[in-house]
C-alpha cells in the first residue's frame, strides 16, 4: 500500500486490494492472472443499489457501467449529461499508444500499475512480403521501442504480448474479455470485446494512466441506442453487414456518446466471433462502445477458449448479463437479418452504405474505378477462424473451376492462435493457392502499414478490404485510392472476379474449362472441431517484484522521448490568438496525426509533431499542409507554422468543422497541438475519445453555440477567449473575433467541462493536476 496515494481528493485505491466477494466460486480473470478474480457479486451489489434508486428496469449497458460506478450509492446518474466515475477491471494498450501511455505513466512516479494490464504488439509490423519476413524485419528496426515497453512492462507489473502474437483486439477476446467486463484500451476499436458481453472502451493513454493510477475513471453517462435483430443470418449475409447496415443508418456520428447494445432473437444466430466483428466497427459511427448479451455462442467461445469456468460462473450471474425486460432504449433501430443483403461501404467514408448488389452501377456512375487492385482480408474486424473458414470455402470453389484471384490477395491472420488453428486445418493453404499472401499477425494495410508497390502515389484505384475505416489515404497513404470495406467472403469473392460490378448471389464465373459456374454461399465451422492450436508462445508474464528493472530511454534517441510537463495556465484570458488552420470537411485523427510512416515516432513527441495536422484541407487555399503564417504572410507546411508560432511565443488555435477527431484514440492528435503551443480548438461538433483527450492536455475544445458562427471566422482573423477566470461546468464562453479591418464581433462557445476537467486546463494537463494531488496528499 502507497500512503500517497491514499488522499481522499484523489480518490485512489490501494494497489490489487480490490475484494473478492465470490462465495460461489474464484474464477480467476484470465489464465495470465490466476490471483484476479471476477467479482460479479460487486458488480451484482452496485446494480441492485442504483436499480432501487431510479426504480426502472436497466439495459444491459447501464447494468455493467452502473455495476462498476465508484460510489453507486451517491453517483448522481442521468444518461447524457452527468459523469461518472467508475472503477474498470482492467486495461490493454498497443505498441504505438503504449509507449505515450507508459511514458505518462512513469512521470506520474506510481512504483506499479493498480489494475490488470497489458501491452499488445501489434502496429509496427510493415507489410511487405509476408508474415515471417516481415515480422523479422519489425523486430530489427522497433527494437528500441520494444525494449522500452517490455522493461517498463516488467517495472510496472504489466503484461506484455510481443509482436507476432497478434492483433489486441483478438487477444483480449481470445483470452481477457468476458461477459460483465469493463476493460479500457489505448485504441479506438477496443469495443470488440463487447462480443463476449463486455464493455469494452477505447481511450487516450491518459485515461489509461489514470486506471493504472487507481483513480476513479470519468465517462459522460451514455445514452444507450437499442438495435433490435430479428430474423436469421444466412447465405451470402455475414455479421459484418450488420454493422455496415447500422452504419449506413447512424453515420460517421450517430453513434457519439451512446452505447449501442444489441438484442432480439436474431442475436443467438449469430456466432460469438461475428458479435465481437459488430461491436468492432461500432467504433466508425462514433459509439462509445457496443455489447451483446450473454448468450450460448458466448458460452461455447469461452469453452473452446479455456474459459468454461468463466462461462458457468457468467450462467449463475446471468440475470445481471442480459438486459432487464422493459428497459427504455435513447433509440431502436429494427433490422430482419432474414432480409438484410451483404452490404458493402466506402469509398473514403465507412458510413457510405451500398447492396453488393448495387456497387457496381453505383461506382460507375460516379466514375469509382470498378477493377479491384487489391483484396484483403483479416484485420481486428474479420479475422476470426469462421471468417477465414468462410473465405477459404469461397477460394475452394474458385480452385476447383481451375480460378484464382484476379486482384492481389492478402490475409492477416488476428493471432498466433488463429495463425497456427488455420495453418493446421488447411484453411492458410487453400488462401494461398487462390493467390494469397499471408501475412503477419499483425494490424498491417489496415492502418497504413503497408509497403504497397503495385501503384504509384495519385494513381486512381480501387481495393477492397474486410478492414474497419476507409478514410482517404488510410491503407497505403494515396489519396486517390477508394477503399471499400465489406466481409472477407464478398473481399474473396471480388477478388477472384477482379471487379466491383461482381455479385456473387447472382452472376456467374466462368471457369478454366469454358463452363460457366456460381458461387455457393459459403459455409464454415464458427469454431474448430479440434482444440484450438496456441502456436508459439509470444506472452511475458511480469516479475512478482519488477522494482529494480532499469527502463531506459536515451536522451538521443529519436524514437523515444521523455516528457516535460505542460505549461500551467496563467490564469488570464486567451487573447489575440493567431488561426493555425481553419479546417475544411472531414478531419479525422488520421488527418491530425498520419500513422503509417509517422508510427515509429509515437514514442517521440518532438519529432511526431511534425506531422501535425499534415492531412487537413485549409480552406483558405483548399490544400493540404499549406498555411498562411500571419507573421510572415507566407505559405507554409502546419507544422513549421506551429513551430514558428511557439518560438515567437504566440498562442494559437483550430477551427474545425463536424465531428473533429473521430476515428483512432491516438492521443497524439491531442499531445502534439499542445507540444507546438495550441490552446484552442473549435468546431461544429467534436467525436467522444478526441474530445477527451484535448482535455486531457490543457487545451481548450470548445463547440459554436451557433454552428453556423463557424462562417464568421477567416483563417487571417485573431481570437481571444474570455472569462477564464469564471469558467465552470455548463457556462458558455465569449470568443471575441478581430478582423484585419479592426473591427470586431463576439460569438458564444459551449464545452462539456465538469469540475475536475476544469482543473485538468488551469494545471496544464490532467497529469499535471494528479501529480499536484499526490503532493498534496504526501
Amino acid at each position: 500500500f502507497f500512503p500517497h496515494l491514499a488522499s481522499p481528493a484523489l480518490g485512489v485505491r490501494r494497489y490489487h486490494v480490490a475484494p473478492v466477494l465470490c462465495q460461489r466460486a474464484k474464477v480467476a480473470m484470465s489464465h495470465f492472472e490466476p490471483n484476479e478474480y471476477i467479482n460479479y457479486e460487486k458488480l451484482e451489489k452496485n446494480i441492485n443499489i442504483v436499480r432501487k434508486r431510479l426504480d426502472r428496469p436497466l439495459t444491459l449497458s447501464e447494468k455493467i457501467v452502473y455495476g462498476h460506478l465508484d460510489d453507486p450509492a451517491k453517483q448522481e446518474i442521468e444518461r447524457g449529461k452527468t459523469y461518472l466515475r467508475l472503477r474498470p477491471d482492467r486495461v490493454a494498450m498497443q505498441d504505438a499508444t503504449a509507449q505515450m501511455a507508459m511514458l505518462q505513466f512513469i512521470s506520474s512516479g506510481l512504483p506499479k500499475v493498480a489494475v490488470p494490464s497489458t501491452i499488445h504488439c501489434d502496429h509496427l509490423i510493415e507489410a511487405q512480403s509476408g508474415g515471417e519476413k516481415d515480422l523479422k524485419r519489425a523486430k530489427d528496426i522497433n527494437q528500441e521501442v520494444y525494449n522500452f515497453l517490455s522493461t517498463a512492462g516488467a517495472k510496472y507489473g504489466v503484461g506484455f504480448w510481443k509482436p507476432g502474437s497478434g492483433i489486441i483486439h483478438q487477444i483480449i477476446l481470445e483470452n481477457y474479455s468476458y461477459p460483465g467486463v469493463m476493460l479500457i484500451g489505448t485504441d479506438s476499436h477496443t469495443p470488440n470485446g463487447g462480443g463476449l458481453g463486455g464493455i469494452c472502451i477505447g481511450v487516450g493513454g491518459a485515461d489509461a494512466v489514470d486506471v493504472m493510477a487507481g483513480i476513479p475513471w470519468e465517462l459522460k453517462c451514455p445514452k444507450v441506442i437499442g438495435v433490435k435483430l430479428t430474423g436469421k443470418l444466412s447465405g451470402w449475409t455475414s455479421p459484418k453487414d450488420v454493422i455496415l447496415k447500422v452504419a449506413g443508418i447512424l453515420t460517421v456520428k450517430g453513434g457519439t456518446g451512446a452505447i449501442i447494445e444489441y438484442h432480439g432473437p436474431g442475436v443467438d444466430s449469430i456466432s460469438c466471433t461475428g458479435m465481437a466483428t459488430i461491436c468492432n466497427m461500432g467504433a466508425e459511427i462514433g459509439a462509445t462502445t457496443s455489447i451483446f448479451p450473454y448468450n450460448e455462442r458466448m458460452k461455447k467461445y469461452l469453452g473452446k477458449t479455456g474459459r468454461a469456468d468463466i462461462a458457468a460462473l457468467a450462467d449463475e450471474f446471468k440475470q445481471h448479463l442480459v438486459p432487464d425486460s422493459g428497459c427504455q432504449y435513447d433509440q431502436v433501430i429494427e433490422i430482419n437479418l432474414s432480409e438484410l443483403k451483404p452490404h458493402i461501404n466506402g469509398p473514403f467514408t465507412p458510413d457510405l452504405a451500398h447492396p453488393v448488389s448495387d456497387i457496381g452501377a453505383v461506382a460507375e456512375k460516379e466514375g469509382w474505378p470498378v477493377d479491384i487492385r487489391v483484396g484483403l482480408i483479416g484485420s481486428c474486424t474479420n479475422s476470426s477462424y469462421e471468417d477465414m473458414g468462410r473465405s477459404a470455402a469461397v477460394a475452394k470453389q474458385a480452385l476447383a473451376h481451375g480460378l484464382k484471384c484476379k486482384s492481389m490477395f492478402t490475409i492477416t491472420p488476428g493471432s498466433e492462435q488463429i495463425r497456427a488453428t488455420i495453418e493446421r486445418d488447411g484453411y492458410a493453404k487453400i488462401l494461398r493457392e487462390v493467390g494469397g499472401l499471408v501475412l503477419a499477425n499483425a494490424c498491417g494495410p489496415c492502418i497504413g502499414q503497408w509497403d504497397r508497390k503495385d501503384i504509384k502515389k495519385g494513381e486512381k484505384n480501387t481495393i477492397v478490404t474486410s478492414y474497419n475505416r476507409n478514410f482517404t489515404g488510410r491503407n497505403d497513404a494515396n489519396p486517390e485510392t477508394h477503399a471499400f470495406v465489406t466481409s472477407p467472403e464478398i473481399v474473396t469473392a471480388l477478388s477472384i472476379a477482379g471487379t466491383l460490378k461482381f455479385n456473387p448471389e447472382t452472376d456467374y464465373l466462368t471457369g478454366a474449362d469454358g463452363k460457366k459456374f456460381k458461387l455457393e454461399a459459403p459455409d464454415a465451422d464458427e469454431l474448430p472441431k479440434m482444440e484450438f492450436d496456441p502456436g508459439q508462445d509470444t506472452y511475458q508474464y511480469p516479475p512478482k517484484d519488477g522494482s529494480g528493472q532499469r527502463v531506459d530511454v536515451s536522451p538521443t534517441s529519436q524514437r523515444l522521448q521523455l516528457l516535460e510537463p505542460f505549461d500551467k495556465w496563467d490564469g488570464k484570458d486567451l487573447e489575440d490568438m493567431l488561426i493555425l488552420i481553419k479546417v475544411k470537411g472531414k478531419c479525422t485523427t488520421d488527418h491530425i496525426s498520419a500513422a503509417g510512416p509517422w508510427l515509429k515516432f509515437r514514442g517521440h513527441l518532438d519529432n511526431i509533431s511534425n506531422n501535425l495536422l499534415i492531412g487537413a484541407i485549409n480552406i483558405e487555399n483548399g490544400k493540404a499542409n499549406s498555411v498562411r503564417n500571419a507573421l510572415t504572410q507566407e505559405f507554409g507546411p502546419v507544422p513549421d507554422t506551429a513551430r514558428y508560432y511557439k518560438k515567437m511565443g504566440v498562442k494559437w488555435a483550430v477551427i474545425g468543422d463536424e465531428n473533429y477527431g473521430e476515428g483512432s484514440s491516438r492521443e497524439h492528435a491531442a499531445l502534439e497541438p499542445r507540444h507546438l503551443g495550441g490552446r484552442v480548438i473549435i468546431t461544429k461538433s467534436f467525436a467522444r475519445i478526441h474530445e477527451t483527450n484535448l482535455k486531457k492536455q490543457g487545451l481548450l475544445p470548445l463547440t459554436f453555440a451557433d454552428p453556423a458562427d463557424y462562417n464568421k471566422i477567416h483563417p487571417v482573423d485573431k481570437l481571444s477567449i474570455v472569462g477564464l477566470k469564471d469558467f465552470a461546468p455548463g457556462k458558455p464562453l465569449k470568443c471575441i473575433i478581430k478582423h484585419p479591418n479592426g473591427s470586431q464581433e463576439t460569438i458564444m462557445l459551449n464545452h462539456t467541462f465538469n469540475e475536475s476537467q476544469i482543473e485538468w486546463f488551469q494545471a496544464g494537463s490532467a497529469l499535471n493536476r494528479m501529480k499536484e494531488l499526490q503532493q498534496k496528499s504526501s
